[in-house]
């Protein structure tokens, strides 16, 4: 065996005592493992604290109840597919509710159960504090409704209103939020929209 093969053959085996690659290995040069900056070492501390930041909020947006104990809990029944629903919600939540969906592909069920007069049905209904919530109704109507705690079965926003939340776009239209009984009655509860 020549020189340079012995020479091979005694590098590897070194290199495998230290675990490093013979590649790496070359004579007269010593083991010395990467080293980090504090500039990188920052960088890596900072975004794993971003990471973690936003994880935590992502998480405490899907568990509504853990995010404020005192917010008002609002129970959404609506169709899994409904872009307009899950705007709707989106608003609530900013308004400070505690938002609980169940989604169903027939909500008529929900709407019937909680004495939704037919003609004022929209694609959704919630229930709130023991009152019906019915398509697009605005959250602080909603929250005078529990403040006043009138006796009506709930509010309604009938149909798909433009510019109501989670109808924003470019048309906005006139419309009114409902009040109605189980027994049918309705008056007209707030006017909203270009008046």
């Amino acid at each position: 065996m020549d020189d340079r093969a012995a020479l091979g053959v005694q590098m590897t085996k070194r290199a495998r005592r230290k675990d490093v690659p013979a590649a790496a290995m070359t004579v007269g040069m010593k083991n010395t493992s990467p080293r980090i900056s504090r500039r990188q070492w920052l960088g890596i501390a900072v975004g794993g604290a971003a990471l973690t930041l936003g994880a935590s909020r992502w998480w405490l947006g899907r568990m509504p109840w853990a995010a404020d104990p005192n917010a008002t809990k609002i129970l959404v029944y609506a169709s899994p597919t409904c872009d307009c629903c899950r705007a709707w919600t989106r608003h609530l939540k900013s308004s400070g509710f505690a938002v609980t969906k169940e989604l169903m592909n027939d909500v008529t069920p929900m709407k019937q159960r909680y004495g939704v007069p037919e003609e004022l049905w929209s694609c959704h209904t919630a229930v709130v504090d023991g009152y019906a919530v019915e398509g697009h109704v605005p959250a602080d109507l909603i929250q005078r409704m529990l403040s006043e705690r009138r006796a009506i079965a709930g509010l309604a926003a009938p149909g798909m209103p433009n510019g109501s939340p989670g109808m924003e776009g470019s048309t906005r239209g006139r419309y009114e939020v409902i009040a109605f009984t189980r027994t049918g009655g309705t008056e007209v509860y707030a006017v909203r929209g270009l008046v």
